[in-house]
């Protein structure tokens, strides 16, 4: 299942810190989660250091989306792993606001993710919060 290198990763997190500065509350709790993301990825790297790359990507880059290209490369079980980390970053607030459902739309349009499974991720994580 894991065809991403190292720098893909750093892009794919600087997509999921986008996701959580959409609404303008980057908390700790959306950085374990991002963290959580790189570790199951890349198990004997440097969480800490990985996740600060990608900050800088995200503040550095209002190009974010050309890592959707790296994900739409990928299988649709990667794809499907990205798109569940997203959601567990923009639900853990326990509000998703129009910002952040619009970036989920667009970037499942961008991978080729159908819409209705991107739902059910969506209603399944909400449900077992």
């Amino acid at each position: 299942m894991n065809k991403l290198d190292k720098d893909s990763i750093i892009g794919i997190s600087a997509l999921l810190v986008h996701a959580a500065n959409i609404d303008e509350i980057y908390s700790d709790h959306e950085k374990d989660l991002v963290k959580n993301f790189i570790k199951s990825y890349l198990k004997n790297e440097n969480t800490d250091e990985i996740l600060k790359k990608a900050e800088n990507l995200e503040n550095n880059s209002n190009q974010l989306l050309k890592y959707t290209n790296i994900i739409k490369q990928n299988s649709l079980d990667v794809k499907k792993d990205i798109i569940e980390h997203l959601w567990k970053v923009i639900i853990s607030d326990n509000s998703i606001d129009q910002y952040e459902s619009n970036l989920m739309r667009r970037i499942c349009g961008l991978i080729y993710f159908p819409d209705k499974e991107c739902a059910e991720i969506k209603l399944r994580l909400i449900n077992s919060k």
